[in-house]
């Protein structure tokens, strides 16, 4: 994403006791005397404990599925470690509680709840805020077994500067591993200026990676899932990695990423993508001015290591506005922090431009919603707009980009034809939620080996009087099969279980073979530019060729 989504949600006025079972201790499976009816949660000093290579982990088994939450895959990155690669992190002796979830990474969390309703319906999951966050959380059918399960990588979404491997609870893992006989990881890692600070523009040669970090935590997270993921029941040479949104973004920066090939064997990004990093002459722009707004020279870059996580993002975040009033139109840099091209950790080239390059055998599932930024969510009033004020609104604005000017008629007109049924406040959020990136990554991505699979997510739930509409995270739940456990999204019960049946199914499939067929939706072919076969999902699930090919080249 090139945007954080929940600052476009505010630009558009929505918000975004221990068992002690002894006995239990080589046992890796749960069996029936173990959970009764009236107990799911089994816990206990010599219950799920599993061992990685920095010491043993506890975790807990709920409805019969392990869960580890908060593992250290890497070391604090504060202090000294502020800006560098990630660390290793230090051998334990005692066994580590993995009961609780890692702390969230360096973000502003002022007024975050600060919506009633965005809050009602995204409930938002935040803990501890601290640079000693490289943890993952593993759901697992069980451990020890030797059995190789698929392995999914979840990397959350809030673009490079907000989020956590927990923040909904769609992203539970445990319907999804029940379901699959697969294991679930998340993780957390190191974001916005924290993460993504070109200070090499300094000449002190140690931050010539500064404006990768926070990428270079997610290679470390694959390695330790690659080097500890079979004690958890995983096959570490059947990897997915999988994101929305942001981690979308993420997705397809690591097919990038010398470091992480081999790490993962297909990919999956959701109403996200990119195809590049970001210009490194606009990163070291960014970092001189980082300097300058600190008050410092270029050879005492290593003060900014001694400030408070906060101190430095806000300096960080004065230098990016600076930035963008002094370089107007700057859409290199669109104001946010992100994984830099800086030849060493991302390609200076377009992603997917070689054939045969990195990532060419790799699989590829491709999501959007219909309705990414709906913007009437929680603004009634826009329900009611005609089409010559939708025009005239898109004239002006069309999402994170400006307006679209003269175009905007012809290209409602063009979006109407599409679809005649809809209301202009739909054809307006068509327009804003457009597939354009996501069509230019499959595209690219389509050149190489690999097959490619595209999908356009528009199931809408009945809620808020049918305004919410297929919104920006509104699949995850249903990929995940947590229709029911994300019930503020969906309105939980029989309608949306049925069509996340299906894409759970499906999504295990890819996960297993990279081939979606055969999880109950229609025969799904792989996409190609000429066809653009894309999976429609709704109710009724069904294959088109590029619906809206017509419309959206209007956009171009």
């Amino acid at each position: 994403m090139k945007k954080n989504r929940r600052d476009f949600f505010k630009t558009v006025g929505i918000g975004a006791a221990g068992l002690g079972l002894s006995s239990f201790s080589q046992v890796t499976m749960v069996s029936e005397k173990m959970i009764s009816d009236d107990q799911q949660l089994v816990v206990g000093d010599d219950i799920a404990i599993a061992q990685t290579q920095y010491g043993k982990v506890q975790g807990f088994i709920l409805r019969g599925i392990f869960q580890f939450r908060g593992i250290p895959y890497g070391a604090d990155t504060s202090g000294k470690n502020r800006f560098m690669p990630p660390q290793k992190p230090r051998p334990w002796k005692e066994t580590y509680p993995a009961v609780w979830w890692g702390n969230t990474a360096p973000q502003i969390m002022d007024n975050r709840y600060a919506n009633n309703f965005a809050s009602f319906v995204d409930h938002w999951n935040y803990d501890d805020v601290s640079e000693d966050c490289l943890r993952l959380n593993v759901w697992t059918p069980a451990i020890k077994d030797s059995k190789k399960r698929p392995v999914l990588v979840w990397l959350h979404g809030g673009g490079y500067t907000n989020g956590n491997g927990y923040e909904q609870d769609g992203y539970d893992g445990e319907n999804f591993c029940r379901k699959g006989d697969v294991v679930f990881c998340s993780i957390n890692h190191r974001l916005g200026p924290i993460g993504f600070s070109d200070l090499s523009v300094s000449g002190d040669a140690k931050y010539a990676d500064s404006g990768n970090v926070g990428a270079l935590d997610m290679v470390a997270a694959l390695e330790w899932v690659r080097d500890n993921i079979a004690e958890f029941g995983g096959d570490p040479g059947n990897v997915t990695i999988m994101g929305q949104s942001g981690g979308g973004a993420k997705v397809c920066t690591l097919t990038a990423m010398k470091k992480a090939k081999g790490l993962f064997h297909k990919a999956v990004p959701l109403s996200g993508s990119t195809l590049a990093g970001k210009d490194q002459k606009v990163s070291k722009k960014l970092g001189q001015y980082i300097i300058e707004e600190a008050g410092l020279q270029a050879s005492e870059v290593d003060k900014l290591q001694e400030l408070s996580w906060r101190e430095y993002i806000d300096i960080a975040n004065k230098a990016s506005r600076r930035y963008m009033e002094e370089n107007p139109g700057g859409n290199s840099f669109r104001g946010g922090f992100g994984p830099v091209a800086d030849g060493r950790n991302l390609p200076l080239e377009s992603f997917y431009s070689d054939v045969k390059g990195l990532s060419s055998d790799v699989p590829m599932l491709i999501s959007t919603t219909f309705h990414e930024w709906s913007m009437s969510r929680n603004n009634a009033e826009l329900e009611a707009i005609t089409k010559e004020n939708a025009i005239a609104f898109l004239t002006e604005r069309a999402g994170f980009s400006g307006g679209l000017g003269d175009k905007a008629e012809p290209v409602y007109n063009a979006y109407e034809k599409v679809f005649p049924k809809a209301k202009p406040i739909e054809i307006m959020t068509l327009i804003v939620s457009n597939r354009k990136s996501a069509i230019e990554t499959a595209n690219a991505k389509a050149s190489q080996d690999a097959p490619v699979y595209m999908a356009w997510f528009g199931w809408e739930p009945p809620m808020f009087n049918n305004r919410m509409r297929a919104f920006h995270c509104l699949d995850i739940c249903f990929w995940f099969n947590n229709t029911d456990r994300m019930f503020t999204h969906t309105g939980g019960g029989s309608r949306p279980r049925e069509l996340s049946d299906k894409m759970s199914q499906t999504l295990i499939r890819f996960m297993k073979n990279g081939n979606p067929n055969g999880g109950g939706l229609p025969e799904w072919p792989r996409y190609t530019p000429e066809k653009g076969a894309t999976m429609v999902l709704n109710d009724t699930s069904v294959v088109k060729n590029d619906p809206d090919r017509e419309a959206r080249k209007l956009l171009e």
